[in-house]
């Protein structure tokens, strides 16, 4: 098995904001928000390149599934 990079994930502050600036900005392409019925569940996964995804995640959902304080 060759190892590789598939999805880089960012914790972003305002995820709105981010998803405005990586879609609008940049141009990614992205189906929007999703997981917004779940608590910590709001993420939006971007298309890099084939087999390469970008991920936006509020900074607190991210501290909480990772179990991690906030800080």
């Amino acid at each position: 098995m060759k190892p590789r990079i598939t999805v880089i994930t960012f914790r972003v502050d305002d995820l709105e904001r981010s998803l405005r600036f990586y879609r609008d900005g940049l141009g990614l392409a992205t189906e929007g928000i999703i997981g917004r019925e779940f608590e910590y569940g709001a993420v939006a996964f971007f298309d890099l390149q084939t087999g390469l995804k970008l991920t936006i995640w509020p900074r607190q959902s991210l501290a909480h599934d990772a179990g991690i304080p906030l800080s």
